[in-house]
C-alpha cells in the first residue's frame, strides 16, 4: 500500500510541476509581450489563465488543489512535498510570481492604453 501511495504522490508531483511550468511560462510571456510590445491574443489568454489560477487559489484558501490531493498520500506536509521545486522556491512561489505577473500586467496595460 505504501508503494502505491508513493507512486500516486510522484504522479501528483509531476503533474503539479508541469502545471507550474506552464503558469510560469505564461507569466514570462506576459512580461516579454509588455517589454517588446507584442500584445496579441496569446497575451490575453495567458492573463486569463493566471487570473483563473488566482481564483482557484482563492477558493482553496491559498492552497493548490494538487497540494490538497497530495496530502492524502503522505504524512509529510512540509513546504514543497507536492512539487519538484527547490524548497525555497516552493516557499516563496506565490510572492515571486505574483509580483512578476503584476509587473507584466502593468507593462501590457501601458502598451494598450
Amino acid at each position: 500500500m505504501k508503494e502505491h501511495n508513493n507512486t500516486k504522490l510522484t504522479v501528483i508531483k509531476l503533474i503539479h510541476t508541469v502545471v507550474w511550468c506552464v503558469m510560469v511560462s505564461a507569466i514570462f510571456y506576459i512580461i516579454y509581450a509588455g517589454i517588446f510590445d507584442r500584445v496579441d491574443i496569446l497575451v490575453w489568454f495567458c492573463i486569463g489563465l493566471v487570473l483563473i489560477e488566482g481564483t482557484v487559489l482563492l477558493i482553496c484558501k491559498g492552497k493548490c488543489p494538487l497540494t490538497l490531493v497530495g496530502r492524502k498520500y503522505t504524512n509529510n506536509h512540509e513546504i514543497g512535498f507536492d512539487i519538484f521545486l527547490p524548497r525555497w522556491l516552493a516557499k516563496n512561489n506565490k510572492v515571486i510570481f505574483s509580483v512578476l505577473f503584476l509587473i507584466g500586467l502593468v507593462l501590457v496595460l501601458l502598451r494598450v492604453l
